[in-house]
């Protein structure tokens, strides 16, 4: 069986803020901004990667985390050392859809 993720969704309430903040603070692309207002079908991506991923992750986590921090996200946890072994920071983005990055090693 060959099963692969294509798209993630993650609701929100203000197209804006949303695009805002996946674009300005995190640096991926606007891939479809499609409809009117509030009635909007919005995809991004990380830029020039094609493929869509769950797991966001970086090799520097500390300065991820300061520019997320700096975007006034709400943050739900600093970066962490976790007993299962990885290092990750989390946060809530417009929506309030938690966010998890993990730092690369």
């Amino acid at each position: 069986m060959d099963i692969t993720i294509h798209t993630s969704v993650l609701p929100h309430v203000d197209p804006d803020a949303s695009v805002a903040f996946y674009r300005d603070i995190l640096g991926f692309e606007v891939r479809n901004d499609v409809g009117r207002g509030q009635l909007r079908w919005i995809t991004v991506g990380p830029a020039g990667q094609p493929g869509t991923s769950t797991l966001l992750a970086t090799k520097n986590l500390d300065a991820t985390f300061e520019n997320v921090q700096a975007g006034d996200a709400e943050v739900v946890q600093e970066p962490t050392e976790q007993p299962y072994g990885i290092r990750d920071c989390a946060f809530r983005d417009p929506a309030g859809n938690m966010v998890r990055i993990q730092e690369l090693r």
